[in-house]
């Protein structure tokens, strides 16, 4: 009888009611009808679900739109364009090329702007209730990009430097407000269910965004792109208008009775919260160590920029093309695994599983440091923070009190990125000397620390409730 089949008997007619098996592109077609169709269930049970995922997708459309121009400029040869002549003028009267320093430099001007940005947001929102300030950093970045559509039109000297440091402020800012905006609209159980999907729409608009800077910057050029991000920006709006009521009700619903009020407190709080708090502390780890591999890998990739391309345009392709590779490969995982892995497992593998994959991409580049290999490990890396480890991060702040939220996440987001960003940049500088496996040698011990911070946060965060207690509800009202 087991050889009927197999030795060309007559075969069994199979089974009424069972289909034969499936091809793998049919397993996958089901899987995605399957995850739209939840996607269409979840609209229909969390309203705002829909305006953050449209406010998710506006946000890094508008971002990713600048982004490759930002990369194109930090990988430009021609001084001029970067900076300033006063300060080329001071660098060459003390002996120093400024171009062999760009990326130090410019990262060193980032981190004086976040520690100069962080009493101004957080004089913002102890003072300003959230109807206010929250619309009041968007409209100063849409007035922003307005300045910078002048300043590319002209051409101004120094145009790089000041563009390169203020979208970094912007995108620090502008997304840690959105997870902290979400975290008031969404619970914690509402989190492990939508934030996957809310991520997917940022991954659409990131994915969206490289596109049209590749398609236009060669027809429309690189200051019409400012214009581009401003609408886009001023559809985040639109958003935050139509959330505000979600999140107004939420706080209601937890006791909180000052509810759209001022947070309140000190403008430096942040600080102190993060010094306090061991999970605040580990989540601060988490993300210096995290920066440190992205700095490493993103050296090294600039200066293989810098020497393949002489015009900025195609640097400017050149690195929306990596954009676009991470971003599909980003929205892959969130539709397909964030979210399942999230429910059925909590934070854990979404923090360490990174970790991991990151550790073994800089082995690999040690032992063998080639161009591929290295765009290869930075798409993993970077996809893999936006679609697990972002995720899972932003779902521990639904269930802590909103000074917590909001203050001690933004100087987590701005002030320690910005620390780490500085660090692992010129820490780059003599590593660099000794060749790229030198880079990624020291990147492997740097990417431990990541894990081993990763860890730290999985074990910290299983003391906090499910939801706020009573006494950070008072705390947050207060």
């Amino acid at each position: 009888m087991l050889c009927a089949g197999a030795c060309g008997g007559h075969r069994r007619p199979a089974a009424r009611g069972l289909a034969p098996p499936a091809k793998a592109s049919d397993h996958w077609a089901v899987g995605a009808l399957d995850r739209l169709q939840r996607f269409q269930r979840e609209l229909g049970a969390t309203p705002a679900l829909w305006w953050a995922f449209v406010y998710f997708f506006c946000l890094l459309s508008g971002y990713y739109v600048l982004r490759p121009v930002r990369d194109a400029m930090a990988a430009s040869p021609d001084a001029d364009a970067v900076f300033p002549s006063w300060l080329i003028e001071a660098a060459s009267g003390a002996g120093v090329v400024l171009g062999d320093y760009t990326l130090q430099v410019l990262f060193s001007a980032t981190f004086v702007a976040m520690l100069l940005m962080q009493p101004v947001y957080g004089a913002l929102v102890s003072r300003f209730p959230r109807r206010i300030f929250l619309p009041a950093v968007y409209l100063f970045f849409i007035a922003c990009l307005l300045g910078f559509y002048l300043v590319f039109h002209a051409a101004m000297p120094g145009r790089g430097a000041l563009f390169f440091v203020w979208l970094a402020v912007f995108n620090l800012f502008a997304v840690s407000v959105f997870w902290s905006f979400m975290a008031d609209v969404f619970s914690n159980v509402e989190a492990k269910r939508v934030y996957g999907y809310i991520g997917a729409g940022g991954t659409i608009g990131a994915l969206l965004g490289p596109a049209l800077t590749r398609t236009l910057v060669q027809t429309v050029g690189v200051a019409n792109l400012m214009l581009v991000s401003a609408l886009l920006l001023g559809l985040c709006l639109v958003c935050i208008l139509k959330l505000r009521s979600h999140a107004l009700r939420r706080e209601r619903e937890q006791g909180v009775v000052s509810a759209g009020q001022p947070i309140g407190g000190s403008v430096l709080a942040g600080f102190g919260l993060v010094w306090r708090d061991p999970l605040l502390r580990a989540l601060s780890l988490l993300m210096f160590f995290g920066v440190g591999v992205g700095t490493l890998l993103y050296s090294e990739q600039v200066a293989i920029a810098r020497a393949a391309f002489a015009d900025p345009a195609e640097r400017a392709a050149y690195f929306s093309t990596i954009d676009l590779a991470i971003n599909v490969l980003t929205i892959l995982v969130q539709v397909f695994l964030t979210g399942r892995l999230m429910t059925r497992f909590g934070i854990a593998p979404l923090l360490l599983l990174p970790g991991l994959a990151i550790m073994l991409g800089f082995s690999l580049l040690a032992a063998s440091p080639l161009p591929v290999l290295v765009a290869l490990v930075q798409i993993v890396t970077r996809a893999s923070e936006f679609s697990l480890a972002k995720p899972a991060r932003e779902t521990i702040y639904t269930r802590v009190d909103r000074e917590s939220r909001y203050k001690a996440k933004a100087f987590i987001d701005t002030v320690v990125y910005r620390a780490g960003d500085l660090s692992f940049v010129w820490l780059h500088k003599p590593l660099a000397a000794l060749g790229s496996t030198a880079v990624f040698g020291v990147g492997v011990f740097v990417a431990a620390g990541f894990f081993l911070s990763a860890w730290r946060v999985v074990r910290a965060q299983q003391a906090l409730p499910e939801q706020p207690t009573p006494a950070a509800r008072a705390a947050s009202a207060a």
